[in-house]
C-alpha cells in the first residue's frame, strides 16, 4: 500500500518539491537569513558599548554615511584599490597565461611557481613582505639603497605617499595567479583550427590575438573580473595586517572600515550599513559590467 502511494507521489510535481526542500532550507539558513539579518542591522542602532541606545533608527545610519569623512575617504580608496589592482592583476595574469600556454618542462615548472603567491595564506604573505620592506632590516630597502635608487631606507607602510601603493603592489603579486590559472584554462579550450585558419589568411600573431584569442576568452574574462572585484571589495586582510588602515586613513577601504566599526568599536548597526552599501555597489557593478560585455560581443 505504501509502495503504491509512493509510486503515485513520484509521478506528481509534488515529489520534485519534496526532493529540493532540503536544499531550499539549507540556502535559507546559510545565505538568505544572514543577508536579511545584515540588512536589518543597518536600520538599527546596535552598539555593544551603549546597549541602552539600541533600537530601530530607520535611515539615520544611511544619512550618516555621507557626512562621515572617514567613510568618504574609504570610498575613494576602495575605488583606487579595486581599479588599479584589478587592471594590473588582469594584465599580468593574461601575459603569464599566454606565456604558459606552451609545451615544455620549463613552462610546467614556471606554472607551479607562479601559483605559489596565490596558495600562500594572506597572513604569511603579508608578514613576508612586511619583513622584506622593513625600514631597518628589509632586504628590498637594502637592495634599492645599494643600487642608488633611494637615498635612505624608506618606511613604506608608515608614509602616506607610499603605504597604499605598497599594499596594492603586494596584492597584485598575490592575486594575479588567479587570472593566470583561469585564463590559461580558457586559452587551452580554444580550438587550434581557428589559429590555423588565421595563418592561412595571412593574419599576424597580434591580429590573431586580438580577433581570435580575446573574443574567445570574453566569457572567462567577464567571470574572472567580476569575481576578483567582489573579492577585493570584501577582503581587507592584507591591508589589516600591513597597515591597519594607516597611516592616518590613507589605506582605509570600506571593508576594513566596516570590520573596525564592528570589532573595534562594536558598532554593528553602522557596520551593517557600510556592508549593505558595499553590497549595493557590487550588485550595480556586476549588472553594469555584464551588460556592457554583452553589448560589445
Amino acid at each position: 500500500m505504501y509502495a503504491k502511494q509512493l509510486g503515485e507521489l513520484s509521478e506528481t510535481r509534488s515529489w520534485a518539491y519534496i526532493l529540493i526542500l532540503p536544499s531550499i532550507v539549507l540556502i535559507f539558513i546559510v545565505i538568505i537569513y544572514p543577508v536579511f539579518h545584515g540588512v536589518s542591522l543597518s536600520f538599527q542602532e546596535m552598539q555593544l558599548t551603549k546597549p541602552h541606545k539600541s533600537g530601530f533608527v530607520g535611515l539615520k545610519n544611511y544619512y550618516k554615511l555621507f557626512t562621515d569623512e572617514v567613510f568618504l575617504i574609504s570610498l575613494k580608496n576602495t575605488g583606487i584599490w579595486v581599479t588599479v589592482v584589478t587592471i594590473l592583476e588582469f594584465s599580468l595574469g593574461l601575459l603569464s597565461a599566454v606565456l604558459l600556454n606552451r609545451a615544455g618542462l620549463f613552462v610546467k615548472v614556471a606554472g607551479v611557481l607562479i601559483l605559489l603567491p596565490w596558495i600562500l595564506p594572506s597572513v604569511v604573505a603579508a608578514n613576508i613582505w612586511a619583513l622584506m620592506l622593513d625600514s631597518r632590516l628589509g632586504v628590498l630597502n637594502d637592495m634599492l639603497y645599494q643600487m642608488g635608487l633611494i637615498r635612505e631606507y624608506v618606511a613604506w607602510f608608515a608614509e602616506k605617499e607610499t603605504a597604499l601603493i605598497s599594499t596594492m603592489l603586494i596584492e597584485v603579486w598575490k592575486g594575479f595567479p588567479f587570472f593566470s590559472l583561469l585564463l590559461l584554462a580558457g586559452l587551452q579550450s580554444i580550438d587550434d583550427e581557428l589559429y590555423e585558419a588565421g595563418r592561412v589568411d595571412g593574419a599576424s600573431d597580434m591580429a590573431m590575438f586580438w580577433y581570435i584569442t580575446l573574443p574567445m576568452l570574453k566569457p572567462v574574462i567577464v567571470a574572472t573580473i567580476v569575481l576578483r572585484v567582489i573579492s577585493l571589495v570584501n577582503s581587507p586582510d592584507l591591508i589589516l595586517i600591513l597597515t591597519n588602515g594607516g597611516p592616518g586613513y590613507s589605506t582605509h577601504v570600506l571593508s576594513l572600515y566596516a570590520f573596525l566599526k564592528a570589532y573595534s568599536e562594536f558598532n554593528f548597526g553602522y557596520s551593517g550599513t557600510i556592508s549593505v552599501f558595499m553590497f549595493l555597489i557590487l550588485i550595480f557593478f556586476t549588472i553594469l559590467y555584464v551588460r556592457m560585455s554583452r553589448l560589445n560581443s
